[in-house]
């Protein structure tokens, strides 16, 4: 079986995209007023299932492309200890370790971009990861992505064609996520499971008679 988790607020009790740009507004490195509004609001509209993608995208990479990697990468050392390591929460590790002990393949679909949940899912003990991917050139991040968000629809298009050289399919696996934005994927899998989920996604998870669970205690 292949077990697929969504990352922010399923395995986490957070946005790690979101947080990352509060940590670097925390750490003076951006504009906090200019930054925080617009962050706020593109996480709203994400909740609200109205998020102009690629507008956000626009916004959240374009930090990545004032620093050199090495400065990056430390920053992301110091992100990952301070925001990230208290919101892992332990029941969602549980989990995790129970479909690995069943020799379940365990795989992250996150629409949050690879240089914040890379090294996340590292953390999580799952090697395997779909996520928008940042372009990276010689000089460092573009501000550019490439192929298709993984984000919405997105999601179940970067599952294709990763299925495509992985031995599964969709009819044997399950996918855990609190988002109404994930319900394309959850449409697609043979067990849809939603994780303390938003108030849309709840309601249709009970007319459809979808499992539902907590991972917050």
């Amino acid at each position: 079986m292949l077990a697929i988790f969504d990352l922010d607020e399923t395995l986490l009790a957070g946005d790690s995209e979101h947080l990352w740009c509060e940590f670097l507004i925390e750490q003076g490195l951006i504009d906090g007023r200019h930054y925080k509004t617009n962050n706020d609001q593109f996480y709203q509209d994400y909740q609200n299932g109205c998020l102009d993608i690629d507008a956000f995208l626009r916004f959240s990479l374009q930090p990545l492309t004032q620093f050199s990697l090495s400065h990056l990468n430390a920053l992301r050392k110091d992100y990952l200890k301070q925001k990230i390591e208290p919101i892992i929460l332990p029941q969602a590790c549980k989990r995790i370790e129970e479909h690995r002990r069943q020799g379940h393949t365990l795989l992250i679909i996150t629409a949050t971009n690879r240089f914040i949940t890379g090294p996340i899912a590292g953390m999580l003990g799952i090697s395997q990861l779909l996520a928008t991917e940042p372009e990276l050139g010689p000089d460092g991040y573009s501000g550019n992505i490439v192929g298709e968000p993984c984000f919405q629809h997105g999601k179940v298009v970067n599952l294709r064609k990763w299925l495509n050289t992985n031995p599964h399919n969709m009819a044997d696996s399950c996918f855990y996520s609190d988002s109404y934005n994930d319900l394309p994927l959850l449409q697609k899998v043979q067990h849809p499971i939603v994780v303390d989920a938003d108030d849309k996604l709840y309601q249709h998870a009970v007319t459809h008679n979808w499992e539902r669970i907590s991972l917050r205690g």
